[in-house]
């Protein structure tokens, strides 16, 4: 580990208590050196009591790990980057439990300006994103129902006229007949 990356971790440990989301610091080999007690938690027992030393993506697999890694991009772009709703999943995990983050990364520099290191923030939006999918669900059925009564309404309401049309009719042929026009 570099002395920047030791230097950043010893002036970071004194605020980072303060980020509820989990968190992991990376090296330049995109390996973990550090993490919070959040990140451990969404681990598996197994999984978490390695992590130290292990790549990111071997723990936890974002969609964008392979071509688009949000560590990768700060480096590239030397600033803070951030990705909203981003696919996961933890080794380990439940088969087929996707979870739904926003990522943020910032890079970790020396005193040249040279990235050593990504502290990368996570932040579980799963429930959140679920509700909204349910909400959006809710709301394209009630549209349907809506549609449904107003084609029904449609329907109803031109069988009245019609039927409207013939009570018309039938009143004028009655009057008609009572006025002795009609045998």
């Amino acid at each position: 580990m570099s002395l920047a990356l030791d230097k950043f971790l010893a002036e970071f440990k004194r605020v980072a208590s303060v980020i509820v989301d989990s968190y992991f610091v990376v090296d330049s080999e995109r390996r973990i050196v550090d993490f919070n007690r959040a990140f451990f938690a969404m681990m598996p027992r197994q999984v978490a009591r390695g992590l130290r030393g292990r790549r990111c993506y071997e723990v936890i697999e974002f969609n964008i790990c392979a071509t688009k890694c949000i560590a990768q991009q700060c480096w590239t772009d030397n600033r803070h980057v951030r990705l909203d709703e981003i696919s996961g999943a933890v080794l380990g995990g439940p088969e087929g439990a996707t979870m739904r983050f926003i990522l943020s990364a910032v890079p970790i520099t020396d005193e040249h300006g040279v990235a050593v290191g990504a502290l990368e923030i996570q932040r579980n939006v799963t429930d959140e994103a679920d509700v909204q999918m349910k909400y959006q669900d809710i709301l394209e059925r009630e549209a349907q129902e809506r549609q449904r009564l107003a084609n029904q309404v449609r329907i109803r309401t031109k069988e009245l006229l019609e039927t409207n049309q013939l009570l018309l009719k039938t009143q004028k042929e009655l009057l008609d007949y009572k006025k002795g026009l009609i045998v």
